[in-house]
C-alpha cells in the first residue's frame, strides 16, 4: 500500500515528530527544578507554539482537501459530459438502425 493510500504522508509524519518533541519538552519543563511561575510561562509558550503549528497544519490540510474536491468535481463534470455524449450517440445510432429495420 502506498503512502497516499495509507493516509501517511511526509507532512503528517513531520508534524507528529514536531508535536511529540514539543510535548516532550513540556514534560521536561514540568519535572525540572524551577520556580512555578517560570515553569508555567515556559509551558504556556510551548503550548502557544504547538497551537500555532497545529492551526497552520489544519489550514494547509483544508486547502489541499479543497483542491482535491475541486479537481474531483471538474473530472466528474468532464466524464459526465463524455458519458452523456456517448449515450446520445448510442440513441441516435439505435434510431437509425431501427428506421432501417422498419423499411
Amino acid at each position: 500500500m502506498g503512502q497516499e493510500e495509507s493516509g501517511c504522508n511526509t507532512g503528517s509524519v513531520l508534524l507528529a515528530f514536531f508535536l511529540g518533541g514539543l510535548v516532550g519538552a513540556g514534560i521536561a519543563l514540568l519535572v525540572a527544578p524551577k520556580p512555578g511561575q517560570e515553569t508555567r510561562e515556559q509551558i504556556k509558550k510551548i503550548a502557544d507554539e504547538v497551537k500555532e503549528k497545529a492551526e497552520a497544519y489544519i489550514e494547509d490540510a483544508k486547502s489541499k482537501a479543497s483542491t482535491v474536491v475541486e479537481k474531483g468535481k471538474e473530472l466528474l463534470e468532464k466524464e459526465k459530459t463524455v458519458i452523456s455524449a456517448a449515450i446520445d450517440a448510442g440513441k441516435e445510432a439505435f434510431e437509425k438502425e431501427k428506421g432501417k429495420a422498419v423499411e
